[in-house]
C-alpha cells in the first residue's frame, strides 16, 4: 500500500520521530529518493569509537554509516507502505555490510550507504535475496581480496518495537546483534574460494575514491 504524504506524515509520527524528522522522510516517495537521501548524510567514520544509531539520532546528527543509514531507509520505506526489511552481509576478514532492501514488482533492489564506490544502490531487478547479495560479491574487497562470504535472509524490523531502531536515544545494538546472529547463507564454498582471482592495480586504484574524506586528528 502506498501511502498518501499526510498519511507518510502520519505514520512517522506514530513511529516516534519528531514532526521536522517525520517531513523530511514523508516528502522522499520512492526508494531511489531514499538512496540520494542517505547518500547526501555526511559519513559516520565514529571518531569517538563505535556507534550504532537510530533513525531519529541519524537524522538529528545528519551523518551515518552503513547500518543507521539502513535504519533510516527502513523508516523512509515503511512510511510509503514498503516492509522495512534490511540484510547483512558477512565477510571474511573485514567488516560485515548492512543495507535495506526492497521489493518491486517481484524484484529485489537495495538501498546502501558507502563512502566507497562500490558498496552502493542496487535497482530492483534480482529475483532472489541471494541474487541481489550476489551483486555484490566482486566489489566487496579488502585489499586484493574478495572477502564477501555470507548473507542474511531479509530482516524485519517489524518484529521490534518502534523504540529499538526508529527513535532510540541510545546505540542500538540489541538489533545490530540479533542481525549478526541471525540466518545467513553462504555465497561461495570453500574450494571456490581459494580460486579467487585477485584484483589487478586498476580496481586497487579505484578504491581510493571516496565520498566524503576522513578527518585527520588535530595534533599539537
Amino acid at each position: 500500500m502506498k501511502r498518501s504524504l499526510k498519511q507518510r506524515i502520519e505514520m512517522g509520527r506514530k513511529m516516534g520521530l519528531t514532526a521536522s524528522a517525520a517531513r523530511t522522510l514523508a516528502r522522499l516517495k520512492s526508494p531511489a529518493d531514499v538512496q540520494d537521501f542517505v547518500s547526501s548524510l555526511k559519513m559516520n567514520h565514529e571518531p569517538g569509537g563505535d556507534t550504532c544509531r537510530s533513525a531519529a539520532e541519524v537524522l538529528k546528527r545528519g551523518e551515518a554509516h552503513c547500518i543507521e543509514a539502513a535504519f533510516v531507509a527502513a523508516a523512509a520505506l515503511w512510511m510509503m507502505g514498503y516492509p522495512p526489511l534490511l540484510m547483512d552481509m558477512q565477510a571474511k576478514g573485514d567488516h560485515d555490510h548492512v543495507i535495506c532492501i526492497f521489493r518491486e514488482r517481484g524484484h529485489w533492489g537495495a538501498i546502501s550507504k558507502s563512502n566507497h564506490v562500490w558498496l552502493r544502490w542496487r535497482d530492483p531487478i534480482y529475483k532472489t535475496p541471494r541474487e541481489l547479495a550476489l551483486s555484490y560479491f566482486h566489489e566487496y574487497t579488502k585489499g586484493r581480496k574478495k572477502t564477501l562470504r555470507n548473507y542474511s535472509v531479509p530482516f524485519d524490523l517489524r518484529r521490534y518495537k518502534d523504540h529499538e531502531w526508529v527513535n532510540s536515544k541510545e546505540d542500538c545494538w540489541d538489533i545490530a546483534g540479533a542481525l549478526d546472529e541471525g540466518r545467513h547463507y553462504s555465497l561461495v564454498t570453500t574450494a571456490q574460494a581459494k580460486k579467487l582471482r585477485l584484483r589487478d592495480m586498476v580496481e586497487m586504484k579505484a578504491d581510493k575514491l571516496t565520498q566524503y574524506k576522513k578527518k585527520r586528528k588535530k595534533t599539537a
